[in-house]
């Protein structure tokens, strides 16, 4: 059997390494958590919400899934929205995708690849709404890179088309929504000017 003795290790020393810069840390830390984001952003392990935006723990209430959907059906994704606008009182829900996601470009082949294929079903109704600007693309890269952009407009405005935040704005609570992109290549976030904070 394989071991993960060395995660262990990891954590403490970050920890202690923490605990030298900032010897509260942990405890004020438990005492309390007030974001003001919350980020919805890929499973892809290259992409961490935490380093990429320079924040430490408990400055960001994550949700991650195969990318970065938004899915009205998603109760998971759903109950994390609701207790961050409404409990959290964040400020700014932030949708990431990143270029290069292969979710995104599984979207785009003919191929069989099981259960994930229903989950990647509404990338494909995002290909769908953009189908002719995607088809004057000849580049593959290109073009899993648009429909990345594509996916995240979309998911900005289904985040913005829920009752959580359409109730939030209606009762006057201050919350934007953002659509980004992550560039992998250079660690650069894209921000594509979506921004919503109300009807």
């Amino acid at each position: 059997m394989s071991s993960i003795e060395h995660l262990f290790e990891n954590n403490r020393e970050w920890a202690d390494t923490i605990k030298q810069d900032n010897p509260d840390f942990f405890s004020n830390l438990a005492k309390q958590q007030t974001p003001k984001y919350l980020w919805i952003g890929c499973s892809d392990s290259r992409v961490p919400a935490n380093q990429l935006l320079g924040m430490a723990p408990g400055e960001i209430f994550v949700h991650r899934n195969i990318a970065n959907q938004v899915i009205h059906t998603d109760l998971n994704c759903l109950s994390v929205l609701q207790y961050a606008v409404e409990v959290l009182k964040v400020e700014h829900v932030i949708v990431c995708g990143h270029y290069g996601c292969g979710g995104v470009a599984a979207s785009l082949e003919d191929k069989d690849f099981g259960l994930i294929d229903n989950w990647l079903r509404h990338i494909k109704d995002v290909q769908r709404f953009h189908a002719d600007k995607l088809a004057e693309i000849k580049d593959q890269a290109e073009k899993v890179n648009a429909l990345c952009e594509y996916n995240v407009i979309e998911q900005v405005a289904n985040v913005s088309n829920t009752t959580i935040l359409r109730n939030a704005w209606q009762s006057g609570q201050k919350v934007t929504v953002h659509g980004l992109v992550y560039n992998l290549a250079d660690g650069i976030l894209k921000d594509l000017e979506v921004s919503c904070s109300g009807r």
